[in-house]
């Protein structure tokens, strides 16, 4: 049958796009989060042309996309389609002992994954800004409700105050993340502003976003193993700063 012809050749492209090295490591590198192309050509030392060459396979494929920054939109991000990701094996583990989500004013997007992620993970959750409004975003708290979420606390509270450095912080928003810059514990997530539009629908989309996001970070991170007896390590808190104790889980390679 024609369906069947042509779903074969879906499948065969998909193969032959990640029949390659280069190709496999773009695609564990973009499985976690969202990386603009020069941050992905120096994470894997590829040179420009070769990378261009890579990453055409890929979309030609239906496994990667690209996006413009919400923020500047002279940048561009590249991110993994979430339809093509059961054909792919996960191998990736991240080592955690507190997330930390992290937008611009700590006001909506931030405090609905961290509500999201506290309902599906054992790892402590937090939320911070980098330029933290006056209070959360009343239409966030009312999502909230609506979904059944719980947003840990009432008011927001800047970077600074709240990241640990052996945090996972999840920036969820281009601002933020650009101004952060790239580090080996930071993912990116490339998510709009509800606010400019705040409606009860965009809303809803946002929180659709983030759950298809956190359903796939949760699977690949683990809390690291406890330290030895007698080695002193700072305390990891819940969003309320109610200190948390870490569990020991299977092995992990630290993000």
């Amino acid at each position: 049958m024609e369906i069947e012809t042509n779903e074969r050749r879906g499948r065969a492209a998909l193969h032959h796009a990640l029949a390659d090295p280069a190709r496999l490591a773009i695609v564990d590198a973009l499985l976690v989060g969202d990386l603009s192309p020069g941050e992905l050509g120096g994470t894997l030392g590829l040179p420009s042309n070769l990378l261009a060459h890579h990453l055409r396979v890929l979309q030609e494929a239906g496994l990667v996309t690209r996006t413009r920054s919400h923020a500047d939109r002279r940048r561009a991000y590249l991110r993994l389609i979430p339809a093509t990701l059961e054909a792919l094996s996960v191998t990736t583990t991240i080592a955690a002992p507190r997330v930390v989500f992290v937008c611009t004013r700590n006001g909506a997007r931030s405090p609905l994954a961290a509500a999201l992620w506290a309902a599906r993970s054992r790892i402590p959750v937090t939320s911070a800004g980098t330029h933290p409004g006056p209070r959360l975003n009343p239409r966030a708290v009312s999502t909230a409700r609506r979904h059944g979420l719980h947003l840990g606390r009432s008011h927001t509270v800047h970077i600074r105050d709240v990241v640990e450095p052996a945090d996972l912080v999840v920036a969820v928003c281009d601002k933020a993340y650009e101004e952060l810059g790239p580090d080996p514990r930071r993912v990116h997530w490339s998510v709009p502003d509800p606010g400019p539009i705040d409606t009860d629908e965009i809303f809803d989309d946002l929180l659709d976003q983030l759950t298809d996001r956190i359903d796939r970070l949760v699977p690949l991170t683990r809390a690291p193993a406890p330290p030895p007896r007698g080695t002193d390590t700072p305390p990891v808190t819940d969003q309320a700063g109610r200190p948390v104790l870490a569990r020991a889980t299977d092995p992990e390679v630290q993000l």
